[in-house]
């Protein structure tokens, strides 16, 4: 005997979530540590072969920055401490509400920054998170501007010590850097910075030896050594920007270290800089004027990555004077905050810093409204949870017909049994009878599956949202739930903590309350149906909970927070819809039947 419909539905249904789940887990979850191993050995391979060979020139555009000097990158042997490396030259402290941190006055570096906002961990008591750190530290990352002269012209370099005005960079002090080459041309800059993560560097040269010279300003922000990556295909780290009417670029560490340079010239609007799951820093070129950007990995003792904004060359006369002005962001990546910078400097595409993913359309506004209700609700947990019920206020009416025409299959099951017993010779008179069963009793066999498949895209959004933005880290729920956009930190194979085990690093050993909690849920929601007279579905709908539990179980605890919330209401819903459409609810005699099973063995 074939499948009954409702029951090929279900199976469907499951299929599909189950492709979502296992495709997450295999993606994201499952190998992060074997990827991040490939990488790091691909990324040395690379770099072994450019110990060798310098960037081709012929690949540099006319007018790029030299690379990194080899001699700032120390080999592992030298790297030193932060506040050593720190000491070695003088410095102007940065002070504002969400940084701190100081401008190295030897090159004019903004190499040292920390925000004042985010902890490592959820304990306030932990170290700032560090963006920016010097040369001759362990992973140095640091914004650098600079001119290239033709003609012989000595510019500022690496070397350089400026003087300056101020002991302090402030929101209501700017910061004034000045150096006199000693053969005509005074360099000036000023640095603002304003109550977020917003840098203004405004270059300039007074020309004041007896002829005319041209200098090409240019700002740059270079990463030596490769960060440790979170290794998920859901979320992007590397290089990026916006490159004028090409759009965005996002380029791995491994595939610059590979092509060593990508170049986009003479493109208007846009931006470009490194960007890690929550914190960033980009160059702000002039909107309105050309510029070339530059991706780039020198060939040093450590692969250096470098992002380059070169503008246009200045001709600046004699007696003459020139500024040139770029912008740097450095931070964390708020939306609220880099929308307002995107708005307030018409920057292009400045939100595309954050991976919105695929369904953008949808994970931006779930973002606002999830926003929105926390503004009421003070509980990202909470909001969740309301915004769960939304979600299947919206899909109500859809769930709805599809519940009704499940219950209609429910009751036309006699019909369907007594026809495929009388026409069990005649497969093709079976399915055109079974077809006009259907057409008389206006059901649609398929309709079970259809609020599944609808609300995978909703899935997927609210999975973007935990894990991709800033305002989901270290939001906590209730009790031991700290981290909304961590796993439950939980597991159930030392009780919870309360047996003095400690457990290997293996990620399904950590099993948190949640999980289980959303495994108990869903098995709930398969005892609502008769159970299956075939082995072998009643096998996949026994194991499917199991299933699911362990692989949910390495999500973030808010998704699974949504999941299991999402199968009680889902319960609840057919419950009384199956209540009422008149048709029987199986799950008391399901769990009567478990139980009584159990009792007997």
């Amino acid at each position: 005997m074939t499948p009954s419909s409702d029951n090929k539905n279900m199976i469907l249904a499951i299929a599909l979530s189950a492709i979502v789940f296992l495709g997450w887990q295999y993606f994201y979850a499952g190998p992060q540590m074997q990827r991040q191993k490939e990488q790091q050995a691909e990324l040395a391979k690379a770099n072994a072969s450019q110990q060798t060979a310098q960037t081709n020139p012929g690949q540099t555009p006319v007018g790029a920055p030299p690379p990194i000097n080899p001699a700032a990158v120390q080999p592992a042997s030298q790297i030193i401490e932060r506040d050593a490396a720190l000491a070695q030259s003088p410095r102007v402290k940065i002070e504002t509400p969400r940084l701190t941190g100081s401008v190295s006055l030897k090159g004019g570096v903004i190499d040292d920054l920390s925000l004042n906002d985010y902890q490592e961990t959820v304990d306030p008591k932990s170290p700032k998170i560090v963006l920016f750190a010097p040369e001759a530290t362990k992973e140095p990352y640091y914004a650098y501007f600079g001119w290239l002269a033709a003609g012989g012209v000595k510019t500022p370099d690496p070397q350089t010590v400026w003087s300056a005005d101020g002991a302090a960079l402030t929101p209501e002090k700017p910061l004034t850097l000045s150096y006199d080459n000693g053969a005509g041309q005074v360099f000036k800059r000023v640095v603002s910075v304003d109550r977020n993560y917003l840098f203004t560097v405004a270059d300039s040269v007074e020309n004041k030896g007896q002829a005319p010279v041209t200098l090409t300003p240019y700002g740059s922000i270079n990463r030596i050594g490769t960060p440790v990556l979170g290794g998920y295909a859901v979320l992007f780290e590397g290089l990026l920007g916006v490159m004028g009417e090409t759009g965005l670029e996002e380029i791995s560490y491994s595939d610059v270290v590979k092509s060593k340079l990508k170049s986009f010239e003479r493109v208007t609007g846009g931006w470009l800089g490194f960007t890690d799951k929550y914190w960033a820093a980009a160059l702000i070129p002039d909107q309105s004027a050309p510029f070339t950007g530059l991706f780039a990995a020198d060939g040093t003792t450590r692969p250096a990555y470098r992002t380059v904004a070169s503008l246009s060359p200045l001709t600046i006369a004699p007696g003459a004077s020139a500024t040139s002005t770029i912008k740097l962001f450095a931070g964390a990546k708020e939306v609220k905050t880099i929308n307002a910078y995107r708005d307030a400097d018409n920057i292009k595409q400045f939100d595309l810093m954050i991976d919105w993913g695929w369904f953008y359309f949808i994970t931006k506004p779930l973002f606002q409204l999830m926003t929105f209700i926390h503004h009421l609700v003070g509980n990202f947990g909470v909001t969740i949870l309301l915004v769960t019920v939304l979600v299947k206020a919206v899909f109500f009416p859809l769930a709805s017909k599809s519940y009704e025409s499940m219950a209609k299959m429910k009751a036309v099951q006699p019909k369907i049994k007594e026809m495929q017993e009388r026409l069990k010779d005649d497969k093709a008179a079976q399915q055109q009878a079974m077809m006009q069963l259907y057409k008389d009793e206006k059901i649609n066999p398929v309709a079970g599956c259809v609020p599944v498949i609808l609300q995978i895209p909703v899935f997927f959004a609210l999975y973007k949202v935990l894990f991709v933005t800033i305002e989901m880290r270290h939001a906590p729920f209730f009790g031991w739930i700290r981290d909304l956009a961590a796993p439950d930190p939980t597991s159930i194979f030392n009780l919870f903590g309360l047996l003095p085990i400690e457990l290997p690093n293996i990620t399904y050993l950590h099993l948190g309350v949640w999980p289980v909690i959303m495994g108990i849920t869903m098995w709930l929601q398969m005892k609502m149906n008769p159970e299956p007279t075939d082995p072998i579905q009643k096998s996949v709908f026994g194991w499917m909970p199991i299933i699911f539990t362990f692989m949910l179980g390495t999500f973030p605890a808010g998704m699974v927070i949504y999941w299991a919330w999402n199968n009680l209401l889902s319960v609840t819903q057919q419950y009384f819809i199956m209540k009422k459409n008149g048709v029987k609810v199986e799950l008391w005699d399901n769990l009567r039947g478990v139980f009584k099973k159990k009792a007997a063995a």
